[in-house]
């Protein structure tokens, strides 16, 4: 199956993936402020693959003025839902359907790894102003707790060797951060939520491996996780436990 089939999944999805995805810490953002030296409030951001605006809120709430990039009809919908008074424009991030020079902060939550980073940097850096950021942020389930190591290596074996998770569900936490290119600062931050069992698992389903799956593929292995967690988990709550990291470059 191929990276745009995948990537395109989740126009089919988009309500299982606003309804269930994890935000972020409030501490991530404040290390976004922290290296790029400013305030987001009244700096002009592009949340680029906004999806269904997860970040796009949290920096509109700071008082950002910001704009979403979304290449996906589902999930641009889907945005317009729950952000009806925020901008988006249709494009990904090879090539920004912005202005050069334009925007303080452009920002990939959950989305850079699906560019192509000889394009996608060239082009952040393209529409940034003098001394603007770029944040790469992501949520990896914490493999540190025991449970969550246990899940993530079934969710592995079941989806076979090579299957690329795209962040929390734990397929696979491929590392698509550019932390390793010059000029990168990077920051993690340890968090938690307690949510219902279903919550959880619809949380799992909404990741593009078993969007591309289908439903009634991966009915056994969901089958097996609900039957497994209701004894780990027997009032029915499971906590969800993430590590949050942002890298960020100034131009």
């Amino acid at each position: 199956m191929t990276t745009t089939s995948h990537a395109r999944s989740f126009d089919a999805a988009a309500a299982l993936y606003a309804a269930h995805r994890p935000s972020y810490p409030s501490a991530l953002l404040d290390a976004v402020e922290v290296i790029a030296g400013r305030p987001l409030a009244g700096a002009r951001a592009a949340d680029v693959g906004a999806g269904t605006g997860i970040l796009t809120a949290l920096l509109h709430a700071r008082g950002a003025r910001v704009v979403a990039v979304e290449p996906g009809d589902g999930m641009a919908a889907e945005f317009r839902r729950h952000l009806p008074d925020v901008p988006i424009v249709r494009g990904d991030g090879n090539r920004l359907p912005l202005a050069s020079a334009s925007v303080d902060l452009v920002s990939y939550a959950q989305s850079w790894h699906w560019t192509d980073p000889d394009r996608s940097l060239p082009e952040a850096f393209r529409v940034l102003r003098p001394g603007g950021a770029l944040a790469v942020l992501r949520n990896d389930s914490d493999e540190s707790v025991p449970w969550i190591s246990d899940q993530a290596a079934r969710l592995r074996r079941f989806l076979g060797a090579g299957e690329a998770g795209d962040g929390s569900a734990a397929p696979a936490a491929a590392d698509s951060l550019p932390s390793g290119r010059p000029g990168f600062t990077t920051r993690r931050v340890s968090w938690s939520r307690r949510v219902p069992l279903d919550a959880h698992l619809g949380n799992l389903a909404s990741h593009s491996a078993f969007l591309v799956l289908g439903e009634e593929r991966a009915a056994p292995l969901f089958d097996e996780e609900r039957e497994r967690l209701t004894a780990l988990f027997p009032d029915g709550t499971v906590e969800e436990r993430y590590v949050a990291t942002v890298s960020v470059a100034l131009r």
